[in-house]
């Protein structure tokens, strides 16, 4: 499976915009980790809190000085701390005995805290945080202290907490975080779309002006540019000039070739007429064949040139119909009836004498065999990105033999020899039309006739 050539090798607007995508998803990635992570420590950093405040008031009953007021331990005025298997958790071991002496909060129900110590926790600023497993299996955040009161003891405070608030807080900047940076993703990539376009609609312009100079619209490029386009726009402009250039230097040499071969022709012939005899009839053949094959030659010649220029356009209606009312005229004896079906108003890409040579070469073999009916239908489409016209030249004669119509597009075949003409006509238009890549096919009419299929660059 190929994939399209867009694809492969994107525009230069699309590269800046995948670019641009990419190293905005990419900040805003890394930017979206620093901060949940800075989050995630803010929001463990003010639970620990919280549970240091417990963890003060618990040594603050310690220290009290009576022992009626040491009874009060726990007293901390959070309701969690009563109810059994709640999370919320406070434990108080006096180490200092041989066998530790264990106060604990209501919630615990009998059971205990571990010892942060010897899960490996590290002391910072002589507390330690971790997350453990409780009693009732689930999650805590806990928070520990070493107290040494002297001869009163020393103790190992331990308050703990379910971990899910800290998780719920987390997850809830965790998705407004994702929501807030992908709108401000999309953000980026709308605004990074209307920079290129705005900052590339120069190019597009250009780019429209190169075309409506290929296609005959505009005779040179046009407009104001920003400086770095303003040299390419002018170097274009000096090709287009130099291409013209060269194309009327080489209708020049075309016609002063033309001059050059045809008057001695001429002459030659002349001479012939004027001395009937063997010898004259077959000067005057070959000197006919060889001006054939020159106007031959020079129309492939100057039609090369003309094909290669650029810009050049022309209707097709107007020349269409004078051709038609002229063969309508040269064969007025057989009365044909001749149908033109149009469909708008199309124009050919290319020059008008190569038009009217193609079409008329056409018409001249489809008047000439007709029985009394001929149908010109003229019909553009688009094929591969570009425009094309179809122009379709009929007759109700006799035809042509399947075998025999590729053969009649090569140079001097001819289908009948007691009808005048060279046998060029057909060959011509064929070439002329693979010079604008175009294509010439000859087919069976539903009448029975020729169908001449003729492809043109359209604009």
């Amino acid at each position: 499976m190929r994939l399209p050539q867009t694809l492969v090798q994107p525009s230069l607007s699309g590269r800046l915009i995948i670019l641009a995508a990419l190293w905005s998803f990419l900040i805003l990635l890394a930017a979206g980790l620093i901060l949940y992570t800075l989050q995630r420590q803010v929001t463990e950093r003010g639970f620990d809190e919280r549970l240091g405040v417990y963890v003060k008031e618990i040594v603050a009953d310690l220290a009290a000085p009576s022992e009626s007021d040491r009874q009060q331990i726990g007293d901390l005025g959070e309701p969690r701390f009563d109810l059994p298997m709640s999370g919320w958790y406070w434990q108080v071991t006096r180490t200092d005995q041989e066998r530790p002496v264990i106060r604990a909060s209501r919630s615990l129900v009998g059971g205990q805290l571990p010892k942060l110590e010897d899960l490996g926790a590290e002391e910072v600023r002589g507390a330690r945080k971790d997350y453990i497993i409780g009693p009732d299996d689930r999650r805590l955040r806990q928070f520990e202290r070493r107290i040494d009161a002297g001869e009163d003891g020393r103790y190992i405070i331990a308050v703990s907490a379910p971990a899910d608030e800290i998780a719920d807080d987390i997850r809830d900047f965790r998705i407004a975080l994702t929501i807030t940076f992908a709108l401000l993703f999309l953000a980026l990539v709308v605004s990074t779309l209307l920079q290129v376009r705005l900052g590339l609609a120069p190019l597009a312009r250009l780019r429209q002006s190169v075309g409506d100079v290929r296609t005959g619209a505009s005779a040179r490029i046009d407009g104001s540019y920003p400086p770095d386009l303003r040299p390419l726009a002018g170097e274009l402009n000096q090709l287009i000039d130099s291409n013209r250039e060269i194309l009327d230097r080489a209708r020049t040499h075309v016609g002063n070739l033309a001059h050059a071969l045809k008057t001695p022709l001429s002459v030659i012939i002349n001479e012939a007429d004027s001395h009937p005899g063997p010898l004259a009839a077959k000067v005057n053949e070959q000197a006919m064949m060889m001006r054939n094959q020159v106007s031959y030659y020079l129309d492939r010649a100057r039609a090369a040139a003309v094909s290669g220029a650029l810009g050049g356009d022309c209707e097709v209606a107007p020349p269409l119909e004078a051709l038609i009312r002229t063969f309508e005229k040269i064969y007025r004896v057989k009365d044909v009836k001749t149908e033109l079906r149009l469909s708008g108003n199309p124009r050919f890409r290319g020059e008008k004498q190569d038009l009217e040579d193609m079409l008329g070469n056409l018409l001249d073999n489809a008047f000439k065999w007709t029985d009394d009916e001929v149908i010109v239908d003229i019909e553009p489409f688009e094929q591969a990105g570009r425009r094309y016209l179809r122009c379709v030249v009929e007759d109700n004669g006799p035809g042509l033999p399947a075998a025999r119509r590729e053969e009649m597009l090569r140079r001097g075949q001819r289908l009948d020899e007691s009808k005048p003409g060279s046998g060029l006509g057909l060959s011509i238009v064929g070439d002329l039309a693979k010079l604008y890549t175009g294509s010439l096919v000859l087919e069976e009419a539903s009448s029975g006739g020729l169908r001449a299929v003729l492809v043109l660059p359209a604009l």
